[in-house]
């Protein structure tokens, strides 16, 4: 860990493995060798005691403090509030739910489409989100396909209503109170309403105040202190709801400028229905609807949002640049207005050469290539005389055919119709390139 007496260590749940080879992948090894290796499950077994073990040991608050939790190390001390989720084997989207659980899973409140992210995150009877050793964890709750976002809106705007009343009545207890260790706690509170981190400590030390103040209207308050604190609203759902069927509703709520996160997860097909092309799907990928290779060009979510001004905007890619993908989540999470992140996650629908095992790799070599642009649109920095639009990824440095002709929703094609597969391809790998140069042309 770097911290002296300490160690780190990572324990396997024997039990609950998919057996996708994920962690096999990604994990460093020495010398060559492997830092991890597949073994059958009759023969790992006994493991299963040290997962058990594992799970009872809680963070030292001295390497809490050493790394903080908004940076790649730092987040990976913290518990994740999704596990053991009904994803396909190594899915290239349930690791961006379980860092955003990570971040913010204590006082988070989901709004979820109808999709894969609503199969994997809750299918009854049972959940992969859970609760800290607190007994915090996410808000969950399913929406229909094309409402997902006006539904998180109203989540949004019922919980403000409710804090506001509350915040209403900590300002009449201060100016009422003559005691006053209650009108520092109440004045600290309302001082970091804006604030999450402080107003987290400050909420834990108004709520000690009230409890030992034993009065009428500090009981009052307390009837709804789970209200207290700031809550952290995110939207998730797939490309299919995000830019086709929900797509209006996503934009009626990124234009009402609510505080809410809004998480999708880009898949570039409809994943649960039968894999339709969606609007996401990109020029010569193969799906139902597409069978010949898709013609028309992927539409551009990130730049849509991007133009009204106000709207914070991150396109990722983790296995590309695990910083970025912090630093955007971090700042659409504190970003005091809508925000859009648009992650990308390889599917089983795009028949990964080498299986999902690979997912993070195959994320790191669609941003190499130029398939996926990384960048960030921070408002904020406008009104610091700053560009608000950061490109993160590089110029492309590898083939672009090569990566097309590696998933087979692309190299079927090929095989089928190699004329056509070729006058696509090209056509995608043209667009790609415009695309970056515009993304370039923004930066300057």
């Amino acid at each position: 860990t770097g911290v002296a007496d300490h160690k780190f260590a990572i324990t396997v749940s024997t039990l609950d493995c998919t057996g996708c080879g994920a962690c096999v992948e990604i994990c460093p090894g020495k010398k060559g060798n492997k830092a991890l290796s597949m073994k059958p499950i009759d023969t790992q077994l006994d493991a299963q005691k040290g997962f058990d073990y594992g799970i009872t040991v809680q963070t030292p608050e001295v390497v809490a403090e050493k790394f903080k939790e908004t940076t790649v190390k730092g987040s990976q001390f913290k518990q994740p509030l999704l596990e053991f989720s009904g994803a396909c084997a190594g899915c290239g989207e349930t690791p961006y739910a379980k860092l955003v659980t990570q971040l913010f899973g204590d006082r988070m409140y989901i709004a979820n489409a109808t999709g894969c992210s609503s199969i994997w995150g809750g299918s009854s009877p049972s959940t992969p989100y859970t609760v800290n050793a607190e007994g915090k964890g996410p808000a969950w709750a399913n929406s229909l396909f094309e409402d997902n976002a006006e539904f998180g809106y109203g989540m949004s705007l019922a919980q403000q209503a409710m804090r506001t009343r509350l915040v209403g009545k900590v300002n009449a207890l201060a100016a009422s109170t003559d005691k006053a260790e209650i009108k520092e706690a109440c004045e600290a509170y309302t001082n970091t309403l804006s604030n999450s981190g402080e107003n987290a400590k400050a909420t834990r030390a108004l709520v000690n105040a009230l409890t030992a103040c034993d009065c009428e209207a500090a009981k009052e308050i307390l009837k709804d202190k789970d209200m207290l604190s700031m809550k952290s609203q995110w939207i998730f759902g797939g490309d299919g709801w995000a830019y086709d069927i929900g797509f209006s509703g996503l934009d009626h709520v990124i234009a009402s400028r609510q505080n809410v996160n809004i998480l999708v997860f880009d898949t570039e097909v409809y994943s649960n229905t039968g894999g339709q092309a969606s609007k996401s799907t990109n020029v010569g990928a193969i799906a139902q609807f597409a069978a010949a290779g898709k013609e028309v060009k992927k539409k551009d979510l990130a730049a849509i949002a991007m133009s009204y001004g106000y709207v914070y905007v991150a396109q990722v890619a983790m296995g590309a640049d695990f910083n970025q993908t912090m630093k955007a989540f971090v700042e659409a999470e504190s970003y005091d207005g809508p925000s859009l992140i648009i992650c990308y996650a390889p599917c089983i629908a795009h028949g990964i050469k080498g299986g999902l095992k690979g997912a993070q790799n195959e994320e790191k070599r669609a941003v190499q290539c130029g398939y996926w642009h990384t960048f960030r649109f921070d408002p904020r920095r406008a009104d610091e005389g700053l560009n608000p639009f950061q490109l993160d990824s590089k110029e492309p440095s590898s083939d672009y055919q090569e990566f097309l002709n590696s998933e087979v929703r692309y190299s079927a094609l090929a095989r089928t119709n190699p004329e056509r597969a070729k006058q696509l391809f090209a056509k995608s790998e043209e667009q790609a390139k415009a695309k970056y140069r515009r993304l370039a042309e923004l930066a300057k």
